[in-house]
């Protein structure tokens, strides 16, 4: 079911993926039609198609139901005015709607460890709805080692990573919000995307959702 939500445009990609229940979330929803796939993938041709796509330099976008499923997941942690960690971010596709989600008075951080990467996803979001958010500097992304993460924005109220860690690196645990949410794939030949709650005395928790598959988090 998860691998038939193509569409011919963005707008019938995204109505498939809520007919099908995947995006159960009103406002990704909302923010995924206003960010246009096809601006953030190489080939504009197979830009609605629900499959991951390569991006060059070993790294790749996500299937839109991936995506749909983690920022479903997130929900009620990517509200306005909260801060966020995208580990990974890539293109920048799911950084910028993020951003849009949590909007001018949040703070969305995308972390990647290849320069060219950030170079381009900083270009096709200045281009897109998410622009003014990287003008005015609540949005922005960041040449770094994703197993580090992002010390200078923590703590985070969601932590999102986009590629596959062996374990949960204790780094991402520590600078995730008492509270807070992390969605993260982990494993080697066989990975689980794994949903990481972190309470208020400081304890955690994983949710095993699903097996997944994901280039590795380097």
């Amino acid at each position: 079911m998860s691998w038939k939500c193509h569409g011919r445009s963005n707008a019938e990609l995204i109505t498939n993926l809520q007919k099908h229940g995947i995006l159960s979330s009103k406002p990704a929803a909302e923010a995924m039609l206003k960010m246009d796939r096809a601006d953030f993938v190489p080939d504009r041709h197979s830009s609605y198609i629900d499959a991951p796509q390569s991006i060059g330099y070993g790294a790749t976008i996500s299937a839109p139901h991936m995506h749909a499923y983690c920022l479903s997941m997130l929900e009620d942690h990517l509200k306005p005015g909260m801060s966020i960690l995208d580990v990974g971010s890539g293109s920048g596709y799911l950084t910028a709607v993020i951003a849009l989600m949590v909007g001018e008075s949040g703070r969305t951080i995308g972390i990647e460890y290849v320069p060219e990467l950030v170079e381009k996803s900083i270009e096709a979001i200045r281009n897109g709805p998410a622009g003014q958010l990287l003008e005015s500097g609540t949005l922005s992304i960041h040449v770094v080692d994703g197993k580090q993460g992002y010390p200078g924005g923590a703590p985070y109220d969601a932590i999102h990573v986009g590629a596959a860690a062996a374990e949960i690196p204790q780094s991402l645990l520590e600078q995730l919000k008492p509270g807070g949410r992390m969605v993260i794939p982990v494993g080697k030949s066989m990975q689980e995307l794994l949903v990481v709650d972190k309470h208020s005395d400081g304890s955690i928790t994983e949710q095993h959702v699903m097996g997944v598959a994901y280039v590795p988090l380097v």
